[in-house]
């Protein structure tokens, strides 16, 4: 599968409007849902396993979207079926006052994997350079000195591209999916969650809320996305309204990043795999 369409280069220049929601890629749903998608999935599942064993590099996977958009389920369809013990998922969301009493990237921390781990943001540091420009969020008391409040994010896209950078350099790659959604198809997945009493769960008032927000968000992803598309952490732009060809694409990518680091099981040394015959004839022989 050719996913290179959705990758963003680094010096190549976003507009949202250009990338499609949705698109006749020629697969079936049923063939995507019950043959391809499993079959990837489990492939991903082998190289995880291998990376999980050796302990040397890990991945960070950051997942951005509106509401809706089907960050969750991309977690419950693919990256659920992982070794749990190889696997971190931290969803952030509002933050609280003690994160607010630190610098802005303190509390991605808690949500970064070891090594051997992929480590799954559902929202992330992104939302520092989002929800504080929609809303006007941004204190004075966190604006750097000698630096103008408009300028901060510029500055913030800088300071994200630096630690993403320090991240792949320390042995852990960056995969970052943005998650494309058409406000129809938002508006459709909102009323089915309000009106389901099964996924009324699901719904939150402040949903329909953002969604006032709707062309300040669009903006402020396109400018994020032409800022922190880097060659050591891409951005991913999944045509999100068609769900399982998107899920499809982020597998397909996983499985790509994993295949450049290319882990291996540790080998046993000769005195162990001396050991390990030992044992091995001894329990044959109870």
């Amino acid at each position: 599968m050719d996913i290179s369409k959705y990758k963003v280069d680094g010096d190549q220049q976003v507009k949202l409007q250009e990338f499609a929601t949705s698109e006749d890629h020629g697969i079936d749903e049923k063939e995507l849902r019950e043959k391809q998608i499993p079959d990837r999935v489990k492939k991903l599942k082998e190289l995880h396993l291998r990376l999980h064993a050796e302990e040397k590099k890990g991945i960070v996977v950051v997942l951005q979207a509106m509401d809706a958009a089907g960050k969750d389920e991309a977690i419950s369809y693919i990256f659920s079926n992982l070794n749990a013990q190889g696997l971190k998922t931290t969803s952030f969301q509002k933050p609280s006052d003690t994160e607010k009493s630190h610098d802005y990237l303190w509390r991605i921390r808690e949500g970064l994997p070891a090594r051997g781990q992929v480590g799954i943001l559902n929202r992330s540091h992104y939302e520092e350079v989002i929800a504080p420009r929609i809303h006007d969020l941004l204190g004075d008391e966190v604006i750097p000195d000698n630096t103008e409040k408009e300028k901060v994010w510029s500055l913030r896209f800088r300071q994200i591209n630096d630690f993403e950078q320090y991240m792949v350099e320390n042995g852990f790659e960056v995969v970052k999916f943005f998650f494309n959604m058409s406000k129809e198809e938002q508006k459709k997945r909102l009323l089915e969650r309000m009106k389901d009493p099964e996924k009324n769960w699901e719904f939150s008032f402040r949903d329909v809320e953002e969604r006032q927000h709707w062309d300040s968000y669009q903006e402020i992803f396109e400018d994020m996305l032409n800022h922190t598309s880097t060659e050591a952490a891409p951005w991913y732009i999944l045509p999100a309204d068609d769900e399982w060809y998107s899920r499809s694409i982020i597998t397909e990518a996983m499985i790509q990043c994993l295949e450049k680091i290319d882990p291996q099981f540790p080998e046993i040394s000769q005195e162990n795999q001396d050991k390990l015959d030992q044992y091995i004839k001894q329990l044959e022989n109870e």
